[in-house]
C-alpha cells in the first residue's frame, strides 16, 4: 500500500509530535500548523474523517509558566499541561477555523482505554463529533495522570485512539522520514525501509532512543504504536512532518515507511469479539431479530425477549434464539437492570422508561459478531 492510498481511507488518525508543533522557545509554529490545517481540510474535502492526536501542552505550558529548563517534577508537568492545554487547543481551533472546521478537545488517560465503560463513552463521543463534522483533537490528560497511569508518549496514545475510532490509517508525523535498518545519522550504511509487512524482533532491533529535546517518543515508541495499530487492522504511515504541508508532501511521494495491517479494523475487531471476550450474560431474541441480525442489522430492544446474567454496559453478552442456540456475541449498551426494563420495547420509549436517553440499539452492529 502506498502512503497516498493510506491517506485516502475513510478515517485517518494523525499524530503530531511536540518537536514539530512547538519551537525550542516554547511557541507554536504557527505557519507550520496553518499548513497542516490546510492538509486536514484537503483530506476532509476528499471524503476522509480526520482525528488528531497532538503533543505540545507541556512544552507550551512550560514557557507560559516560566518553568526552568531542567527535568520537571510530576506536579510541575501537570501544572504545565493544565496551562498548555488551553494554548494548544486554542492554536488548533484557530488554524482549523480558517477552513471552516470546528475543533473539539478530548483529554484521555491510559485508564480511559482500558476501562470498558470509559472506552465506550470516549468512542461514542468521538463518533458523534465526526458525524457532526468536527475534528477531534486528542491529548493525554497529564493534569490528572500519574506516572503509573500515563501512556508515557503520544505515539502509543495515537495507536489506542486509532483502534478506538476504528480508523483505517494512522499517520505518525515525526522528525524522521521513516524506519531505517540502523541510525542514519551515525551509520552511512543505514537503509530506508519503505514498507514493513510484519514487526519482527529484527525490526524492533532497528529502533533507537528519542532524538528531540521537547518530545518523549523515540523510534522504539513508534514501533510499539505501529504494532498496536496494525494488530487491530490499522495501516500505519511513519513520515517526516518537517515540510510546510506534510500530508501534501506524502501524497506527492515524500519518503516514508508504511507498516501494513493484516486485516481491516472491522474484521480485527470482530475477531477480538468472537475469540477474546468472555460473555457475562445472555439475551434471548425473537425470530424477527434473528433474521435482522443475520442481515447485518443492530439488535434493538424490541427484539429482546429475555435477559439473563449480571453485566454492565460494555460487557460482552451472548445473543441466542428462543430455542437456546447462540447466534451472536456483542458488547451490550445497557447494564442488566436497564436491559430488563427496556426489553421488548421500542427505542422511542427508552427515555421514558429509564429516565435518560441511551442508545437506540441494545447492541450496535459494529459491536456484534455472528457465531
Amino acid at each position: 500500500m502506498t502512503p497516498a492510498e493510506a491517506l485516502g481511507k475513510p478515517r485517518v488518525t494523525l499524530k503530531v509530535g511536540s518537536a514539530l508543533l512547538v519551537d525550542e522557545a516554547g511557541r507554536v509554529r504557527r505557519g507550520w500548523l496553518d499548513g497542516l490545517a490546510a492538509d486536514i481540510a484537503a483530506l476532509r474535502a476528499r471524503g476522509s474523517q480526520v482525528i488528531v492526536v497532538t503533543s505540545g501542552a507541556i512544552a507550551l505550558g512550560r514557557r507560559a509558566l516560566r518553568l526552568p529548563k531542567r527535568s520537571l517534577r510530576l506536579e510541575e508537568k501537570q501544572a504545565a499541561a493544565a496551562t498548555g492545554q488551553i494554548l494548544l487547543a486554542g492554536a488548533w481551533a484557530e488554524s482549523l477555523a480558517e477552513h471552516g472546521l470546528a475543533t473539539a478537545q478530548i483529554l484521555v488517560t491510559l485508564g480511559d482505554t482500558e476501562s470498558r465503560r470509559r472506552y465506550l463513552n470516549a468512542r461514542a463521543t468521538m463518533e458523534t463529533l465526526l458525524k457532526l463534522g468536527a475534528v477531534p483533537v486528542v491529548n493525554e490528560n497529564d493534569t490528572v495522570a500519574t506516572t503509573e497511569i500515563r501512556y508515557g508518549d503520544n505515539d502509543r496514545l495515537s495507536a489506542r485512539v486509532a483502534v478506538m475510532a476504528a480508523a483505517e490509517t494512522l499517520v505518525l508525523l515525526s522528525d524522521v522520514d521513516g524506519l531505517y535498518t540502523s541510525d542514519p545519522t551515525t551509520d552511512p550504511e543505514a537503509r530506508h525501509l519503505p514498507e514493513v509487512a510484519e514487526i519482527t524482533a529484527e525490526v524492533r532491533a532497528m529502533a533507537g532512543g528519542s532524538g528531540s529535546d521537547v518530545g518523549t517518543g523515540g523510534m522504539a515508541s513508534k514501533l510499539v504504536a505501529a504494532e498496536i495499530a496494525t494488530q487491530s487492522g490499522c495501516t500505519v504511515v511513519l513520515a517526516s512532518g518537517k515540510a510546510d504541508r506534510p500530508l501534501q508532501a506524502l501524497l506527492a511521494g515524500a519518503r516514508s515507511t508504511v507498516f501494513l495491517a493484516p486485516s481491516t479494523p472491522r474484521s480485527a475487531k470482530k475477531h477480538w469479539l468472537a475469540a477474546s471476550l468472555k460473555p457475562t450474560g445472555r439475551l434471548t431474541v425473537d425470530d424477527g431479530a434473528v433474521k435482522a441480525l443475520r442481515r447485518g442489522s443492530s439488535l434493538l430492544p424490541a427484539g429482546v425477549k429475555a435477559v439473563a446474567g449480571r453485566f454492565e454496559r460494555g460487557d460482552a453478552v451472548i445473543v441466542e434464539t428462543t430455542a437456546g442456540t447462540a447466534i451472536a456475541k456483542g458488547l451490550v449498551a445497557y447494564d442488566a437492570a436497564d436491559a430488563q426494563v427496556i426489553k421488548g420495547r421500542h427505542s422511542e420509549a427508552i427515555e421514558a422508561l429509564l429516565g435518560y436517553r441511551g442508545r437506540d440499539e441494545m447492541i450496535h452492529r459494529d459491536d456484534l459478531v455472528l457465531l
